[in-house]
């Protein structure tokens, strides 16, 4: 089988060879090893841009190159139509010479693909949709539209397209999917952390607005204020780095918050396995990989109820739903630090659901999806 891959991520190429995205890399590894060939077709970036990147360590049969394009300034929005013919014309002839196309979701690229995909109804397809499919949401109109085409059977034809979460009302090709960081081999016992010591929190994701960093680090100084024996570790790096080491700094606050930048994946486990919790009040998330990582290894999620968090939290019952209002938040885990036995309760249930969800298992669901 010749797959293709259809992305918006983007491929960095030192001397010859090809880097991506550490943890889409990790994930191409698994659906290479069930194809005969695998192409894709993505943009090139000159430098990381603060991406943690690792090297593609299969061979790659054909890159259909795409130049990476948006529209936040007027020149580029002169010459948008320029590079989305070029674009639609190199995708029509990567899905030509493809057996199953696989499109990644949103994303201008991801949006045109679907568009295109129109045009071979009867090529097996997959898409992945990484971004939040609750139709409630606030969304730009073009990952509206891109949800509108994937979901319509009538344009889009044999094509099974993986969404976070379970969604009322979808289509018959909407699958409530998953993602993975750890493997079977990884279920190690967990250790039970008290709440008589010192309380770690942690925070993994680029130190960008929309993740709300600062608002991760207010409420850890208002515990903080209110008494309690707390630290939080923030670790990725992003624009927002040098105005969250001014408000730690004007707070008297290097004492329980530290910001660790980008880190191994191994460093970050050790810190997941040593913290009680792990927070992420994001205002955009799909799948959110930081906090099924953290439940793995039993520390409690305190996330915004966002696309599937609900779900993944079983609203509340292994978690805490941030309101996203300082007094309120600081009050519900107040009361959730002054019950040692509901944080326990907590902890196991966190790490009992997220080891359902295993690299073994995701690649097995691939398996099974490149073999239907």
């Amino acid at each position: 089988m010749k797959l293709l891959i259809v992305s918006t991520a983007p491929f960095i190429y030192k001397n010859s060879v090809i880097y991506a995205y550490s943890p889409y890399v990790k994930e191409l590894v698994i659906w290479e090893k069930h194809v005969d060939q695998i192409d894709f077709c993505c943009p090139i970036w000159e430098t990381e841009k603060g991406l943690l990147v690792d090297e593609i360590p299969f061979k790659i049969a054909k890159h259909y190159k795409l130049t990476d394009f948006s529209l936040n300034s007027f020149k580029k929005i002169l010459i948008a139509p320029l590079f989305v013919f070029q674009t639609i014309s190199i995708l029509f002839k990567a899905m030509q010479n493809a057996d199953h196309i696989h499109l990644r979701c949103p994303g201008n690229i991801g949006l045109l693909g679907s568009l295109v995909q129109i045009l071979f109804p009867n090529k097996i397809k997959t898409a992945k949709y990484a971004g939040n499919w609750d139709s409630k949401s606030k969304q730009p109109w073009t990952y509206r539209l891109q949800k509108w085409i994937l979901s319509n059977t009538f344009l889009t034809r044999n094509m099974q397209v993986l969404v976070y979460g379970q969604w009322e009302g979808s289509s018959k090709n909407i699958k409530p999917f998953f993602t993975a960081t750890y493997n079977e081999t990884d279920k190690l016992p967990i250790v039970p952390k008290d709440l008589q010591h010192q309380i770690c929190f942690i925070f993994v994701g680029t130190l960008v607005s929309g993740k709300n960093p600062l608002y991760a680090i207010q409420l850890v100084e208002k515990l903080h204020k209110m008494g309690y024996d707390v630290a939080l570790a923030l670790y990725g790096e992003g624009l927002e780095r040098k105005s969250l080491e001014e408000y730690i700094s004007q707070n008297n606050l290097g004492n329980i918050i530290s910001l660790e930048g980008n880190q191994a994946q191994d460093t970050v486990k050790k810190a997941y396995e040593a913290s009680h919790f792990v927070l992420l009040p994001s205002e955009s998330e799909g799948w959110p990989k930081a906090i099924a990582e953290g439940m793995f290894w039993g520390c409690v999620p305190v996330a915004t109820k966002i696309s599937c968090v609900p779900f993944m939290l079983d609203y509340g019952n292994r978690g805490v739903l941030l309101d996203m209002h300082l007094e309120k938040d600081t009050l519900q885990m107040k009361v959730l630090l002054r019950n040692e036995a509901d944080y326990l309760d907590k902890s196991q249930k966190s790490s009992d659901w997220s080891r359902q969800y295993t690299l073994d298992v995701f690649e097995a669901e691939i398996k099974k999806l490149l073999q239907s």
